[in-house]
């Protein structure tokens, strides 16, 4: 990986610090992943159904999140609690949970799914030049690491293999200011989403979605 130029680093050390005080609530609150299987009924319905969609703001896949990094769901529950990610249904999910409820779910995803056999590997794929030029401007590696799988720090997700619908529908946000139903607080990304048109953005999403990666929908066994 190629060393970080100064206006990215300074970013990515803001975005760090950022991440660390946006789940500064949770952050010294020890995640058990058996506790939270009495806490997921509220994150099955959407999350432990392969190929749910959601309605807002647009029709999309929503996301997988087993096999995440825990530290980042649960700083991005905490945005969502705090109003810094702005979606009704999880603002209102998030805001029901407390600091132990969202470190055990944190916990519970990150481990869920390891222990199901993993799909056939398969290579990664070439990035066309238009895409690796999109994935340059943006400094994408320098902060969602090889693969766009191995994150420099776990508050940033693994989005290798993620819903190319989802990607695109998340980038956009961070594009959007001044809407009190719309978009997601985040100094680092939005200042790199702002860089692309939206047509950019669904290129690097597509892309991003076709690479192997950890993340996956589990099924729960009541939906099974």
């Amino acid at each position: 990986m190629k060393t970080l130029s100064h206006p990215i680093r300074s970013l990515v050390t803001a975005g760090l610090i950022a991440a660390a005080g946006g789940h500064a609530l949770a952050q010294d609150v020890v995640g058990n992943p058996d506790n939270a299987r009495q806490k997921v009924a509220m994150c099955i319905g959407c999350h432990g159904i392969p190929g749910y969609q959601a309605s807002f703001p647009e029709v999309h896949k929503v996301p997988m999140i087993s096999g995440q990094n825990a530290k980042y769901i649960a700083a991005a529950l905490t945005a969502y609690r705090q109003g810094e990610r702005k979606h009704p249904s999880m603002r209102g999910i998030a805001g029901s949970l407390s600091d132990q409820d969202i470190a055990d779910l944190a916990a519970f995803y990150e481990a869920n799914g390891k222990g199901v056999p993993a799909p056939a590997a398969k290579a990664a794929p070439a990035p066309s030049a238009q895409v690796q030029a999109l994935l340059t401007k943006g400094a994408c590696l320098s902060c969602h690491g090889e693969g766009m799988n191995k994150p420099i720090d776990g508050s940033y997700p693994k989005v290798a293999g993620q819903h190319a619908d989802y990607l695109y529908v998340s980038l956009k946000a961070y594009q959007v200011e001044g809407n009190a139903a719309v978009g997601r607080g985040n100094a680092i990304m939005a200042t790199q989403a702002r860089m692309f048109t939206p047509a950019e953005l669904k290129q690097l999403a597509g892309y991003i979605a076709t690479l192997p990666g950890d993340l996956r929908t589990v099924p729960q066994s009541r939906w099974r």
